[in-house]
């Protein structure tokens, strides 16, 4: 069976998290890959599970979380890939004052060196505004190099940037 990726979105509320997984427990779907988070009081929630049940199955069994309007779910196939790291993990932090392009001026400086960002949060407390990535780089890319253009990136826009070594023991 080919895999399903599952998307619950709506206003924050105890227990969404016990409720979504215990249904695609029932079903007979495992959660192989997730993230949740809460994003201003909204609930956001991805998660890739493998199993028996088809799509409209699992949308069928998710109906009670999503009938009184306050959630909405997607179900969808999504093709088994092999998850390969093309060459060196690095933690990305940016902080600053909030202004518009702060993500896209710093994330465009990764892809330039054809980084991969494999999980990226943002948060804004007030007047600061703070990004953490976790940045997958190739083996061809020169981080000392990267960290420069990611200074220049990040002083157009107002804020600091830092690039280090992602270590096993900080995953």
């Amino acid at each position: 069976m080919p895999l399903l990726a599952i998307t619950v979105l709506g206003h924050d509320r105890p227990g969404i998290i016990a409720e979504t997984t215990g249904v695609l427990a029932a079903v007979g779907l495992n959660i192989e890959d997730s993230t949740m988070t809460l994003l201003r009081g909204h609930f956001a929630m991805m998660l890739i599970t493998d199993g028996d049940a088809d799509a409209a199955t699992v949308e069928e069994a998710l109906g009670g979380l999503t009938a009184d309007g306050s959630l909405s779910a997607s179900v969808r196939v999504v093709p088994a890939e092999q998850v390969v790291s093309r060459g060196s993990a690095y933690l990305l932090s940016v902080h600053g004052g909030d202004r518009p392009g702060i993500v896209s001026a710093v994330v465009a400086e990764v892809a330039k060196v054809g980084g991969n960002i494999t999980d990226l949060t943002t948060r804004l407390a007030g007047d600061l505004y703070v990004l953490i990535a976790e940045v997958d780089l190739p083996a061809s890319a020169d981080p000392a190099t990267l960290q420069t253009a990611l200074g220049a990136a990040a002083a157009t826009v107002g804020v600091d940037v830092t690039l280090r070594v992602l270590e096993s023991d900080d995953l």
